[in-house]
């Protein structure tokens, strides 16, 4: 009698606008042999590198915090290094530049628009590289992304954007997505006081007719676990220092948690904390966080495998 047929889902989060994860990401459903491709969040870039012309055929730039200068030949090399750390190359005169000093909302406007052209070429590229191969993709905004980009997502025919709904899966199993997060240092888009957040995530979980066969895609991680780790920050957004070391503490959402435990759905997919790779369990649920290290183009994921009868079958957090 032959075992029924696995699925097996690639898990990847935060790229940040990264070129070359994202690219990785679109290979991984063929690498890993994955049906189901998920990314959980903070797909889009934080900042526009300006490549400015400096006459004579040569062009400069700021990167890594560092002034880059190179000829018209060096342009492409330099226009991907920065496209692959998450960067948006924005490429301008010294005449345009001395605008943008005297009119702040310029940049901003051109950061939204190099962003949404980025995002809308990853959009078309998915459509290429997935048509006819029966891989289903989803993207799902994070706590960093833009509003826009949902009205971006929802204008593809190949990617889907699971966001605060519920998705049938292969085999029954359902996902449910929330990208919001708790409140943050940084004053993000998508934050929501813990007690908004759990009412979110309690409308979601709502619809699920089985919690033993949903997974939770729920971007920020539970508190006080091993997969939200990072240092304490002060008013400053300096490193907390005790006994000089920088303190070490729980950022992940009570909200997350709390949901968790009284739900248990079958898995729990986060990320948001890039320095908290690894897996919390809260009774029946196994919650995986794969990390993140986009800015050095590498693509950090869960391969999970799933069987038709018994769940989460294992996984391994992959790089690559």
């Amino acid at each position: 009698m032959s075992r029924a047929k696995d699925t097996k889902l690639f898990f990847a989060t935060d790229i940040h606008g990264s070129e070359r994860c994202f690219r990785k990401f679109l290979n991984a459903g063929k690498f890993y042999g994955a049906e189901i491709l998920l990314m959980g969040g903070d797909i889009t870039g934080k900042m526009l590198v300006p490549v400015v012309e400096a006459g004579q055929g040569r062009y400069e730039s700021f990167l890594f915090g560092r002034r880059r200068e190179v000829e018209a030949g060096e342009l492409p090399a330099l226009r991907k290094q920065i496209a692959d750390a998450g960067y948006y190359v924005y490429e301008t005169t010294p005449d345009e530049i001395a605008t943008f000093r005297d009119r702040p909302e310029l940049v901003d406007a051109k950061f939204r628009e190099v962003m949404h052209a980025t995002l809308r070429s990853w959009l078309e590229l998915a459509e290429e590289r997935l048509d006819g191969t029966g891989i289903t993709c989803l993207l799902a905004p994070g706590n960093d992304d833009p509003f826009f980009v949902d009205e971006l997502l929802g204008t593809s025919a190949r990617v889907i954007n699971p966001d605060r709904t519920m998705v049938e899966l292969e085999q029954g199993y359902t996902l449910v997505s929330v990208g919001y997060s708790n409140p943050t240092p940084w004053d993000s888009p998508r934050e929501l006081p813990e007690d908004k957040l759990r009412q979110l995530i309690d409308h979601q979980a709502a619809a699920v007719p089985d919690m033993s066969r949903c997974i939770f895609n729920l971007h920020v991680p539970p508190k006080d676990t091993m997969i939200d780790q990072a240092m304490a920050l002060d008013e400053e957004f300096r490193p907390v220092m005790k006994s000089g070391s920088p303190v070490i503490t729980g950022v992940g959402s009570s909200a997350v948690r709390e949901a968790l435990e009284e739900y248990e759905p079958l898995l729990g997919l986060h990320g948001h904390i890039h320095e908290s790779r690894g897996e919390a369990r809260f009774g029946r649920t196994r919650s995986i966080n794969p990390g993140s290290e986009y800015s050095e183009g590498v693509l950090r994921g869960a391969l999970i495998t799933l069987s038709e009868k018994k769940g989460v079958r294992g996984y391994q957090l992959v790089s690559g």
